[in-house]
């Protein structure tokens, strides 16, 4: 029996384990030996990449998120030198780019003016452009040298969820063939389908926590409703994760939030944390990774001080940690994975937060005021 959904926006949360693999499954394929990229999609990218390792990311709103994870994983992964713009100001600078970087533009809907504008810039000024979007017959994609759609499927609530996964997943998808191609992975030694393997487990991992987050994030949305504000922060590609579940409360439930990187705390905004504004803490670790687990310890520093303070925190950690728990309020549970992987899943239990904050406040959170699926007038 067809599982019903009160609104739209919670279907399609519960819809990213699927709309994930169909987004793999465009790029990648399991075979008797492991699974490998699709061939047939990628000799286009030979001649989009810069000589100087050059990458400009240019969006807006939650596809500018996913391009800050795309910002980390291509630098971290590939060494590449990543840059990221708001679409809205990067066609407006006048002036001459001194530079030729390499040109990303996401848009859920391919149609995006201010992203369009930009992509439109970057051609007139002979960057060579690739168009990430989940439309495959769009204007950005018909327009850009180089297309990799998603397949989200449609989207019909205004907050982006499946699509915003889906952007994460075509970035590590572009991250594997760049370390590919850029002799950043040793492919014959298994390296490449062993990542793909970690990338293909990730929507298993999701599908398999959804009701557990539904339940919690529910009963946090009721304990945490007379909130005023929040500030969400996360370290690293994390960080990309914090401003992204701060903009899903913000458009969903009208309740004002703030991403920070978690080192900046102390650096003004602690001035606000107060009874009345909780935080929440991205505290995940890949312990395989040393910068990870030097991330995460300094995170641990700032609970322990944040709790001697007394302030309200709701954090993110993996499941089987027993320190996080002992230093916040409340723990919210994701399953362990590699570092570049985590914020796929852990912004799923972000997403339904804000879910469930708009049902306690009332707000019709398929239809949020003051905004459109896509911004089609110029901004």
């Amino acid at each position: 029996m067809e599982r019903e959904f009160q609104h739209a926006m919670l279907r399609e949360i519960f819809e990213q384990p699927e709309a994930i693999r169909r987004t793999l499954a465009l790029y990648s394929s399991e075979t008797a030996d492991g699974y490998e990229l699709n061939a047939e999609y990628f000799p286009p990218l030979a001649a989009w990449g810069n000589p100087h390792g050059e990458v400009l990311i240019t969006a807006s709103g939650s596809s500018r998120h996913s391009g800050l994870f795309g910002e980390i994983l291509l630098e971290d992964e590939c060494g590449l030198a990543v840059d990221v713009e708001y679409a809205s100001e990067y066609s407006l600078r006048g002036g001459k780019d001194l530079r030729s970087p390499s040109v990303i533009v996401l848009s859920q809907s391919g149609e995006t003016t201010d992203t369009l504008a930009a992509l439109r810039e970057a051609r007139e000024r002979g960057h060579k452009t690739l168009a990430i979007t989940n439309v495959e017959e769009s204007t950005m994609a018909r327009e850009a040298d180089v297309s990799m759609p998603l397949a989200a499927g449609r989207e019909k609530a205004i907050p982006a969820t499946k699509s915003f996964t889906c952007q994460l997943t075509v970035l590590a998808v572009l991250g594997l063939y760049e370390s590919v191609a850029l002799n950043r992975m040793n492919v014959a030694e298994g390296g490449l389908a062993q990542r793909l393997r970690e990338l293909w487990a990730v929507p298993d991992a999701i599908e398999a926590q959804l009701d557990g987050w539904a339940e919690q994030m529910q009963g946090l949305a009721v304990k945490y409703r007379e909130a005023k504000t929040f500030l969400y922060l996360g370290r690293g590609i994390h960080y990309a994760m914090a401003r992204e579940g701060a903009l899903k409360l913000k458009e969903s439930s009208y309740i004002h939030a703030e991403g920070y990187p978690t080192g900046e705390l102390k650096h003004g905004p602690n001035a606000l944390v107060s009874e009345s504004v909780p935080l929440v803490v991205i505290a995940t670790v890949d312990h395989a990774l040393e910068g990870s687990v030097l991330r995460y310890e300094k995170t641990l520093q700032l609970l322990a001080d944040m709790k001697a303070q007394g302030a309200r925190v709701i954090a993110l950690a993996n499941r089987g940690d027993e320190v996080v728990p002992g230093l916040v309020s409340d723990c919210v549970y994701v399953d362990p994975a590699p570092e570049h992987l985590l914020p796929i899943s852990e912004v799923v239990p972000l997403q339904m937060f804000s879910y469930y904050m708009a049902l306690e406040h009332g707000v019709d959170v398929d239809h949020p005021r003051n905004l459109n699926k896509a911004v089609i007038e110029r901004v």
